[in-house]
């Protein structure tokens, strides 16, 4: 299945807007602010100017906590504001050429979601009881036990063998595409079953055919959950795990290894790229050397699929992910009221950023590029991005001394630090160096 055209050209600013806007941790009627997803209207034309052309909303549906236990799918949280407010936002972004991405959580729901709250109410006679796995052996007059995400009890997991529950999500998807959404993140699309997800975006294309679906899948056969699931994408996972790895322990073999089975990846499909999300320590943090930082960015950026960037990756923000209650809070910051608040410290990140995404929106077909190792050892690696007759090459340096490295045609410098030779057929790395040529 052919992903829709624009995607090619999609450059994803993501941003996790409860925590973006300092939204209070839990639901609330009456929250201390209203009207806070307007908050992002001020920050369309920074990230228009970063580069994006499209911004990826974490969850804005009704929730009670972190937006991943949705109560009401047709309901903006009242932390954000309203469906006035959305629509406003959609406005504008689009104004700006920027397409909007929404975070669909349908692997399962928090316990206020109503459906559920009706079987708590009327039991197993319930209309929607087939829309869970429940079970009723336990004492008369208790709740059932019922199959949850992952050991999190407050998650309550969907049966997608209910037809009823294919038919829900269809409609969701419907009316906020209809409301000028161009795509959805499949939260934990890993744990659905293909079957479902190919028989609901099958429904949804019918009259939505640009919609992009992207799956978040962490481990498995990514290509084969695209091909069964009928789906564009899938987040890239493997790729994101190489690049700060292999970083941190000075072997680029494994890197290398990484990119072969990118490139296996994008015979089929683009994968979603990312150095940073929401559910993971910031790239700055997990970095070791911090001078290496921008060798992780220059990866993002030259090789094949559709890049995303986390919200303040951009500004080197750091943040690091703890596996307890209110761990992903350093990682889900609020950012501050306009762009023109920002800490000058992060100027020369986000200029970098500018820099290589410039590099990739001149040569949008780095898209479904695939790549070639043409240098490797545990501190060197050169390889070549191309598709077809157009080709870029890669050097990056993680030694503490200049290198200097043997390239057949080795042309100009479009990035970085590198010096090319061309009579020499080299390209010379400062320490810590590295250079994109054309």
């Amino acid at each position: 299945m052919d992903e829709p055209h624009w995607v090619e050209h999609a450059i994803w600013w993501q941003v996790y807007p409860l925590g973006f806007t300092g939204a209070e941790k839990s639901a609330t009627e009456d929250p201390a602010a209203a009207h806070r997803l307007l908050a992002l209207v001020p920050w369309l034309d920074y990230a228009v100017d970063l580069g994006a052309s499209g911004l990826a909303l974490g969850p804005v549906f009704a929730s009670e906590t972190h937006g991943y236990d949705t109560t009401d799918y047709f309901r903006i949280d009242p932390r954000l504001g309203t469906l006035e407010d959305f629509d406003v936002l959609v406005a504008e972004a689009h104004r700006r050429g920027l397409r909007i991405l929404l975070d669909g959580v349908f692997n399962h729901t928090g316990r206020s979601f109503g459906p559920f709250q009706e079987v708590l109410a009327h039991g197993p006679g319930a209309a929607t009881a087939s829309w869970f796995s429940l079970d009723w052996s336990g004492a008369a007059g208790a709740e059932p036990a019922y199959r949850d995400f992952e050991g999190h009890h407050h998650l309550v997991a969907l049966d997608h063998h209910e037809p009823a529950v294919a038919d829900f999500v269809v409609e969701v998807m419907e009316y906020w595409l209809a409301r000028g959404a161009d795509g959805w993140r499949l939260d934990a699309a890993y744990a659905v079953p293909s079957s479902f997800w190919a028989a609901v975006t099958a429904r949804v294309r019918s009259s939505h055919p640009d919609a992009y679906f992207v799956g978040e899948y962490i481990h498995g056969d990514y290509a084969a959950e695209v091909q069964r699931g009928g789906i564009d994408s899938t987040t890239q996972y493997e790729l994101w795990k190489a690049v700060w790895s292999s970083l941190n322990d000075a072997n680029l073999f494994e890197l290398a290894a990484a990119l072969e089975r990118h490139n296996a990846l994008l015979r089929s499909f683009a994968p979603l790229t990312f150095i940073g999300n929401h559910d993971v320590t910031r790239i700055a943090s997990r970095l070791e050397d911090p001078d290496l930082l921008a060798h992780a960015v220059v990866v993002l950026f030259t090789v094949g699929g559709t890049p995303s960037i986390y919200y303040g990756d951009e500004q080197g923000y750091r943040g690091i992910k703890e596996d307890r209650a209110g761990g992903d809070d350093d990682v889900r910051p609020l950012f501050p009221a306009t762009p023109e608040d920002l800490s000058l410290v992060g100027r020369p990140v986000y200029e970098l950023h500018q820099q290589l995404i410039g590099v990739r929106r001149r040569h949008p077909w780095l898209h479904r590029a695939t790549s070639e190792v043409l240098h490797l050892s545990n501190e060197v690696l050169v390889y070549r991005v191309a598709d077809g007759d157009d080709a870029l090459v890669v050097a990056l340096n993680l030694s503490r001394g200049d290198r200097s490295v043997h390239i057949e045609g080795a042309g100009s410098v479009l990035a970085g630090q590198g010096a090319v030779d061309a009579a020499a057929r080299q390209v010379r790395l400062p320490a810590r160096g590295w250079a994109v040529l054309g």
